[in-house]
């Protein structure tokens, strides 16, 4: 039998799952894998070599040593590049392929239970493509700091917040989506962060706020936001925190 070369569209949802599954899980025995790879006519095990692909694109496995696999194909490298810069698009287009497969519409990847009389048009097509970017941001986030809180390493996912560094509110479209503009943080720590009582630099080290050190002298704040002057956070295996959302937080954010 020839070999079928892969679509555009089944890298499209390699790239999407490289995204949401951690490193340590891309194997062919991974469900999530399994049922992408029926859905395309493709192996388990092809699928994830073809999401090990990517990582040989990604500047932070670079760092660690961790080269990916050498043998990808152009097609890889352009997909990369063309949704690397806009993860909004990769959502939302990956989100249109698997509808189209499953034959399903694009409401059932999203919970609307709490806007049930929203008509169709402009819209509900809104909505429905805000929750799918957003629910990709928070898995795209779970999979890169290994559902761990960055500040505490707390591995309750009911309890950790997908927290925008540069915030949601000025955002546009796809800094709202981009894995290198979030935190993984509990609740307390995402409001903390949220509010500018601490932020972190270039270099990951946490920066808390003068406000905290000499104004807010009470037992939560001793012993949850003072000691975390100087540490860094956890580093995400994937899509580092990119500079640009950094500057910002720190400059806008940030209480001096």
């Amino acid at each position: 039998m020839a070999r079928q070369n892969w679509t555009r569209d089944q890298s499209i949802l390699a790239l999407y799952l490289y995204c949401q599954i951690p490193c340590g899980q891309i194997r062919r025995t991974h469900e999530q894998i399994i049922e992408t790879a029926h859905l395309i006519g493709r192996s388990p095990g092809a699928l994830a070599m073809k999401m090990w692909n990517f990582a040989r694109f990604d500047t932070e496995l670079q760092s660690r040593g961790v080269a990916g696999l050498s043998h990808g194909s152009r097609l890889d490298e352009e997909t990369w590049m063309e949704f690397a810069s806009d993860f909004s698009r990769l959502s939302y287009d990956a989100a249109h392929i698997l509808s189209t497969l499953k034959k399903q519409e694009m409401d059932s990847f999203v919970d609307l239970a709490d806007l049930p009389n929203i008509p169709l048009g402009d819209t509900r097509n809104q909505i429905v493509k805000a929750r799918i970017n957003q629910t990709f941001f928070r898995k795209a986030l779970l999979s890169s700091f290994n559902n761990t809180c960055c500040v505490t390493e707390l591995q309750v996912s009911d309890l950790l917040i997908a927290s925008h560094i540069k915030p949601w509110s000025v955002c546009n479209e796809s800094e709202k989506t981009d894995p290198r503009n979030g935190l993984l943080l509990n609740v307390f720590h995402d409001k903390a962060f949220d509010l500018g009582y601490f932020t972190i630099n270039s270099e990951f080290e946490i920066i808390v706020s003068s406000k905290v050190e000499t104004c807010l002298n009470n037992k939560l704040c001793n012993e949850w936001l003072k000691p975390l002057s100087g540490k860094e956070i956890k580093r995400p295996e994937k899509f580092p925190p990119g500079n640009e959302f950094i500057e910002y937080h720190n400059d806008v954010v940030f209480i001096k």
